[in-house]
């Protein structure tokens, strides 16, 4: 997700050695600064952070831990600003969120993202459809909450914004609902109506906070038109929006700080599941090529239950991981994001998101053809792989529409991996962890 950025850090890094002088911190620092205004970072924000990561190293003595001390420390500073991180719930349910920004900015794309990641959480949401500018918002929301399986408050029959508002308010609290995302209208740009507009829903709402939907993709103009929203009717939080696409990501390195307003999530993907909670602390690892660790085992939490995964563990160790355990598992994988995402995450292992940008598992010739070949099983087959002779295979083959060569070849791939985990559980697991990185490319091992 922050390739670019990340890439600037690092090559800016590698200029400095453990021992070193002024003019290696100048070239790294210059190297520095040149592949962030490349990257779209405000102009003012390079110069505030070049001046304290120069000041800061030479106050500590020239150097690659001093460096990358003050680093950390700086880009922690740029990135902390007072206010909530992620979501918060209200003290007394259901918490409301005003959801805001302009068309064309994912507004509602986004809050089909925000209702899945509580929906992982195991709260009950509504949406609402108070977007009643656009004609296709209503139809799009459908959809979205169709495929999400979140509950939609919709009034055809109600043409003012807020009267919907109202009605699905009284419809929460008598649904004991925990969440209530309200899509509000945008425009093109900003104008006197749309304020109006959102001023009075934001009357009858009386939300709990306020979050602006910024397009990454508009570059610097996200933060004018984010300071406009909050000068105008007040935002409690920035959700940045298509953040996979051409986007450099500098907006995401100067934003809070030049709005004043904590950026909460970021989303990077074309999936629902595809939205992160931004944390200043995981982030700034990330940026400087640490992955999050955390952010990825919290990610995991929310989808994998920890009785399954016990049990699980358990099959694995004893040798009995059998088809229905893979095809659970890569279903698993699946609600997780793009495979992009995760890997930024592991420590190590950026460099191969790269090489991951276009992989899609759901999509994935691969992932239909096994749940193809698993589909042609029989229930026995399913449970016990050791019973898949030649006459099997061949009748599995026919059964999917796939030749007998391909069958071999997908069955080999899940006894590998069978064998993987099986040696991933055991009490030399990271070790192992870390050599199959290392085979597979990655930049070194998983720092402690």
């Amino acid at each position: 997700m922050f390739e670019s950025l990340t890439n600037s850090f690092t090559a800016a890094i590698k200029k400095i050695r453990t021992f070193d002088d002024e003019k290696a911190l100048k070239k790294a620092l210059d190297e520095l600064k040149k592949s962030l205004l490349k990257a779209d970072v405000n102009h003012k924000v390079v110069k505030e952070l070049i001046i304290k990561v120069q000041e800061g190293t030479k106050a500590k003595g020239i150097g690659k831990d001093q460096f990358l001390d003050v680093m950390r420390d700086t880009l922690y500073e740029l990135l902390e600003i007072g206010g909530n991180k992620g979501f918060i719930f209200a003290p007394n349910p259901p918490t409301v969120i005003l959801m805001t920004g302009l068309q064309g900015s994912g507004k509602t794309t986004t809050t089909g993202k925000l209702a899945t990641y509580l929906k992982n959480k195991q709260k009950k949401v509504l949406i609402v459809a108070a977007d009643l500018q656009r004609l296709a918002a209503v139809e799009q929301l459908r959809q979205i909450t169709t495929q999400i399986e979140v509950e939609l408050f919709e009034d055809e029959a109600i043409k003012n914004p807020v009267e919907v508002v109202k009605a699905a308010l009284k419809k929460a609290k008598s649904g004991i609902y925990d969440v209530v995302l309200i899509d509000t209208a945008g425009r093109l740009a900003i104008d006197d109506e749309l304020m109006d507009e959102l001023q009075a829903v934001k009357k009858a709402a009386n939300p709990s906070e306020i979050f602006y939907v910024a397009d990454s993709m508009t570059g610097q103009d996200a933060v004018r038109t984010a300071t406009t929203f909050k000068q105008k009717i007040g935002i409690d939080g920035v959700i940045l929006s298509k953040y996979d696409g051409d986007a450099k990501g500098g907006v995401a390195l100067g934003l809070s700080s030049q709005v004043q307003v904590p950026l909460r999530f970021i989303g990077n993907g074309e999936k629902m599941q595809d939205l992160e909670v931004f944390v200043p602390e995981r982030i700034v690892n990330r940026l400087m090529g640490f992955g999050d660790v955390e952010g990825l085992a919290e990610k995991t939490a929310d989808i994998i239950d920890e009785k399954s995964a016990k049990q699980l563990t358990q099959k694995i160790k004893k040798g009995k991981f059998n088809f229905n355990d893979f095809l659970a598992q890569m279903e698993q994988m699946k609600k997780m994001g793009s495979m992009k995402s995760l890997m930024g995450m592991i420590p190590g292992m950026g460099n191969m998101s790269k090489a991951l940008k276009d992989f899609d598992m759901e999509n994935s010739s691969e992932f239909k053809n096994i749940k193809s070949m698993v589909g042609s099983m029989t229930k026995k087959e399913r449970e016990d792989p050791d019973l898949l002779n030649n006459s099997r295979k061949q009748r599995i083959a026919q059964g999917c529409g796939l030749t007998q060569i391909e069958i071999n070849r997908m069955i080999k791939q899940f006894k590998n991996a069978g064998k993987m985990a099986k040696k991933l559980s055991g009490k030399n697991g990271m070790k192992d962890l870390q050599a199959m990185m290392g085979q597979m490319g990655g930049a070194g091992a998983i720092p402690r």
